[in-house]
């Protein structure tokens, strides 16, 4: 959920710069924790497991703000949560177990180019030459990750992979990866009309949009009971989720939010994008071997993301 800010007329403050960073890295150490995550719940399951702890966690904090949305506010942000948050993370989840966090980041984070390309098919608003160069070198980023091996895949759909069949998995968990790219982009173009339709605050919308995912999703606590009866210890999943969550979806989402509030649009998209590059020292926690594959992948995804949001021009751009 990407705002544009107008530009800023002074210095940049360094409170939302290092809260643009911060909650970068919460979003790469919490996707670290969720594929870390002893459990035998699958990928939707386990989205829903954090849907209701990050509603739980946050409703009694938005109530404290005064509450104002027009209808069509709603169901835009509903539908958002929707498709964001209840399908997309969950390809994001299933995506995670394949790739592993850097991978998977990576990937995610063509965000930026997939929104202006949509609004090239939508729209008509053309991108200009720097953001069409961005747009390259995240192809590239993409590119670079297809073609590397990662992790050993973990979980029930991960597991599945480690009787000969890495090759296609791993194409599997790369279209899994595309498809919550596209998930999560839609479900931020549907927030952000939500806000410009008379939404509520940041924090209100958050809760709505997990609220809204959580609901859709509360058939799949019918099979549960069963899959709790996972690996053990069972003491050991809940520090983790919850950690995960308190990370990934409450902090992240606050820090995201300064960062928004603080900086220029361009600037705020871009050290919030960072997070494949916050992954690569947290590697090998997961057994993966970035390589100079690996981090030339996060450096063009980042090049390519800052030429997008605008905060890199190029002459006669």
């Amino acid at each position: 959920m990407i705002a544009t800010l107008p530009p800023s007329r002074g210095p940049l403050s360094a409170a939302p710069v290092a809260a643009a960073l911060a909650a970068a890295f919460c979003w790469a150490f919490s996707s670290l924790l969720w594929r870390r995550l002893p459990t035998s719940l699958s990928a939707a399951r386990l989205n829903l497991l954090k849907n209701l702890l990050a509603v739980a966690l946050l409703l009694p904090l938005a109530f404290l703000l005064p509450w104002q949305m027009a209808p069509r506010s709603l169901l835009l942000l509903a539908l958002s949560g929707v498709l964001g948050i209840a399908l997309g993370d969950t390809l994001f989840f299933a995506a995670l177990r394949r790739l592993g966090t850097r991978r998977t980041l990576t990937i995610d984070a063509g965000g930026p180019a997939v929104t202006s390309l949509a609004g090239v098919a939508l729209l008509g608003e053309v991108p200009r030459p720097a953001q069409w160069l961005g747009i390259a070198l995240i192809t590239l980023a993409v590119l670079l990750v297809v073609h590397q091996r990662g992790p050993r895949p973990d979980g029930p759909e991960g597991a599945q992979s480690a009787g000969g069949e890495g090759a296609g998995h791993e194409g599997v968990g790369v279209a899994l990866a595309l498809g919550a790219l596209a998930c999560g982009s839609g479900g931020s173009l549907l927030a952000r009309a939500g806000l410009l339709a008379g939404g509520p605050e940041p924090l209100q919308a958050a809760t709505l949009r997990l609220a809204a995912a959580a609901l859709v999703m509360l058939p799949l606590l019918a099979g549960l009971p069963r899959a709790v009866q996972g690996p053990r210890p069972a003491g050991r999943r809940w520090p983790l989720a919850l950690a995960a969550t308190l990370l990934g979806t409450s902090a992240g989402i606050a820090l995201q939010q300064t960062a928004l509030a603080g900086l220029p649009g361009g600037l705020a998209v871009a050290l919030l994008s960072t997070a494949p590059v916050m992954a690569l020292p947290l590697a090998a926690l997961e057994g993966d071997r970035p390589g100079w594959r690996g981090a030339l992948a996060a450096g063009a995804a980042l090049a390519g993301v800052s030429l997008v949001a605008g905060l890199v021009g190029l002459p006669g751009a």
